[in-house]
């Protein structure tokens, strides 16, 4: 009889890396390479460039930053869902502020780790994302919990992050065009939904919950 072929190798799963950190990327690149289900088929420094790319390479997974020049994380994923619809990604960020989380899921991402994690939990984030399932380490979702429990808008984590940096009323209105008196308004509000009593406590108490992170 005639042997049977052997059959064809499983596909590899195809990943885009997005990140502004030529380091990151080629760590990430030559962690995959060693790995025969993962193909990283595209590189992108810039949210611009990652969209050019994904549309050149259709990959099955996106590893993405957020924090990169020209057009930052969550504004890529946005687009990325919008021209691509259900497009698969991982956030790979240094930052893990509960309102970052809670964002990037309420946009649509998959899966969310951080660069200080071991390279094979990234590995693993990619494999279940590609496979239909979500990512979210147990330390990270706990903080975006706490950014969704505390009931902050979008408006107020902004305000509550140049407060925490030390600006006054009258210059977090200027960085966010807004008047001082909306300002007041904001604060007042973090104030009463984190039930604190001043914005020092305010600032320690989304700290703590991770709804911001200090930089």
């Amino acid at each position: 009889m005639t042997p049977m072929p052997p059959p064809p190798p499983p596909a590899k799963i195809k990943v885009l890396i997005v990140d502004d950190h030529i380091v990151l990327r080629m760590g990430l690149v030559t962690a995959m390479k060693g790995e025969p289900d993962l193909e990283v088929v595209g590189e992108a420094e810039n949210g611009v460039q990652a969209i050019d790319a994904y549309r050149l390479h259709r990959p099955d997974v996106v590893v993405l930053d957020l924090r990169m020049p020209k057009r930052g994380g969550l504004e890529t994923l946005a687009a990325l869902r919008k021209e691509f619809g259900p497009v698969a990604v991982v956030v790979f960020s240094n930052y893990a502020g509960g309102d970052d989380v809670f964002q990037a899921f309420k946009l649509g991402a998959s899966g969310f780790v951080v660069k200080e994690m071991p390279l094979d939990r990234v590995l693993e984030a990619i494999r279940r994302v590609a496979s239909g399932d979500q990512y979210l380490p147990t330390e990270i979702a706990s903080r975006a919990t706490n950014r969704a429990l505390s009931q902050l808008s979008a408006r107020e984590v902004e305000v509550l992050t140049f407060l925490a940096r030390g600006l006054t009323n009258k210059e977090i209105g200027v960085a966010l065009d807004i008047v001082e008196g909306t300002v007041k308004i904001h604060v007042s509000s973090i104030i009463g939904k984190l039930g604190v009593t001043d914005r020092t406590q305010a600032i320690l108490v989304a700290v703590k919950r991770g709804i911001i992170q200090l930089e």
